[in-house]
């Protein structure tokens, strides 16, 4: 509505031919998690598959990842200034299927047969058989319509040995590269 602060679509372009135009943009697929301390009596693992994430600037090591406002993500990371990411393997279809149903179980029994380990820097779960890991601290939160943009500073990484390629966000599909 003008006036509101928002911005509307351009004419002619409609929810439906947007998301089209974009499935055509290859897109890594990784999982992001935080530590939730309030969960339980030792808290625990929250996950969400993302594939709008990216580098921002090497110095300082810097990273954005996309999450829905008002989603779990979005309310843990307001308030846990410490995320990692796990860059997923092709073989790892599974696991970013499972983080990014919608009206899914709760995360502690999504993470209960995916082996990961807390990170050092974070706490957050490293999934096990990533490509790579990344451990950040939050930089910077910008809202950008529906989602908001959480820049994060590298703390520390980890990368496997595996052979294997990535795994792909294309048409709508996971793909296996490589």
């Amino acid at each position: 509505m003008p006036g509101d602060g928002s911005i509307a679509h351009a004419v002619g372009v409609s929810d439906d031919e947007f998301r089209t135009a974009l499935s055509r943009l290859a897109a890594g697929v990784v999982l992001i998690t935080a530590h939730d301390p309030d969960a339980g009596p030792r808290g625990e693992g929250v996950g969400m598959t993302a594939t709008a994430f990216l580098s921002v600037s090497l110095d300082p090591p810097l990273v954005m990842v996309s999450v829905r406002n008002d989603s779990r993500m979005d309310d843990l990371l307001a308030q846990q200034p410490l995320w990692a990411v796990s860059v997923l393997s092709g073989h790892q279809r599974q696991v970013a299927a499972r983080f990014a149903m919608k009206g899914r179980i709760s995360d502690r029994l999504l993470f209960q047969d995916i082996p990961s380990v807390p990170g050092e820097a974070s706490g957050a779960p490293l999934i096990e058989g990533a490509l790579a890991t990344l451990e950040c601290r939050t930089e910077q939160r910008v809202v950008a319509g529906d989602h908001t943009l959480v820049i994060g500073r590298v703390l520390a990484t980890t990368t496997s040995g595996e052979d294997d390629g990535p795994l792909t966000y294309f048409r709508g599909k996971y793909r296996q590269l490589g």
